[in-house]
């Protein structure tokens, strides 16, 4: 069962639980319709923001421990910057309400810590391109002990009961802590009423749900085609940004998810704070996670799984048979 008592879940609940609703309300406030696709200035407040709200609830809860994130100030402070460090800040009021400039960016700066035995990693917005478009995505916090991760949470706006999309809906929590299963909660009670989540149960290839990205960018789409043809899955894949594809994933809501190498990027790894969650909401939910050549997550290695190629997440059952996949479309180009 989870212990709602810890002090590391009570921290990991109350900051991922803050975060996002504080994401989500930069998002209705500056995300319109009327948005470039090049405006990345709505994304960028929400990303401080948040990694400033976690990284000082971080500060009262485990001083000593290290925050390894993606963001970091000092582009906030160079001299044409200060109207954008000021809406971070103004934003962050809304939460923090002794917020200053100079505070935001120690907030922020906490995410620059260099992983250590015991650290914490965040994302505070993973899915760029669904929070621009108002879709799916997801703010990540992962505890991270001796290279295992213990305690993996996701704030999701845009699911409800964990697993289900529904736009604009109440959102989920999900809380995963090694040997004690995935749980969620509604995003918005703070009542901690977890219910538990498991995977599904298909094994038949033929039925496997892919969880795949609307970007291009983000994987090798026609390696991926190659896989779902070895695979012989004829059902439509399921397309969404973000970690949230991996709290589908552990609510039964897909079965598959490869995280490819794209053409462009074949020697990119993967970074931490993209994984180390949702790798543990998949697993303690019944599913299993490593990387493209069956290895399992390596998160001793620095920033990136360095020592890895590419992810692939499953519910279990067909975890072999997509291993299998990818080396039979491996093989081909060889």
């Amino acid at each position: 069962m989870l212990d709602t008592k810890s002090p590391e879940i009570q921290f990991a609940i109350e900051a991922v639980r803050r975060a996002t609703l504080l994401v989500k309300k930069i998002q209705s406030e500056m995300v319109t319709a009327a948005i470039s696709k090049e405006d990345r200035s709505p994304v960028t407040v929400a990303d401080f923001a948040s990694q400033a709200l976690v990284g000082k609830l971080l500060d009262e809860a485990f001083p000593d421990d290290p925050l390894v994130g993606e963001e970091d100030s000092t582009a906030l402070q160079s001299p044409g910057e200060a109207e954008k460090l000021e809406r971070v800040t103004a934003f962050l009021a809304t939460a923090l309400p002794e917020a200053t400039p100079q505070l935001a960016c120690q907030w922020i700066d906490r995410g620059g810590s260099q992983p250590a035995r015991r650290f914490w990693t965040v994302d505070p917005i993973d899915g760029t391109k669904g929070f621009l478009r108002g879709q799916q995505y997801v703010v990540a916090l992962a505890l991270i002990v001796d290279g295992q991760v213990q305690i993996g949470a996701l704030g999701c706006p845009n699911l409800v009961d964990g697993y289900a999309q529904k736009i604009g809906g109440p959102g989920s929590l999900l809380l995963a802590a090694r040997g004690a299963g995935t749980w969620t909660s509604p995003l918005e009670d703070d009542t901690n009423n977890f219910t538990q989540l498991h995977v599904s149960d298909r094994d038949d290839p033929g039925q496997a749900r892919l969880l795949r990205s609307y970007e291009a960018g983000h994987t090798n789409v026609s390696q991926l085609d190659e896989i779902a043809r070895a695979l012989g899955t004829t059902v439509e894949p399921v397309r969404l940004d973000s970690q949230a594809k991996y709290a589908i994933l552990a609510g039964g809501g897909g079965e598959l998810i490869f995280r490819l190498l794209s053409l462009k990027a074949p020697d990119y790894r993967e970074k931490i704070w993209d994984q180390a969650a949702g790798s543990l909401v998949v697993t303690e939910a019944g599913g299993r996670i490593t990387d493209l050549d069956g290895k399992a997550l390596d998160f001793a290695a620095g920033r990136t799984l360095a020592r890895n190629r590419g992810v692939l997440a499953s519910n279990g059952r067909l975890h072999h048979a997509a291993l299998a996949a990818i080396q039979a479309s491996e093989s081909q180009k060889r």
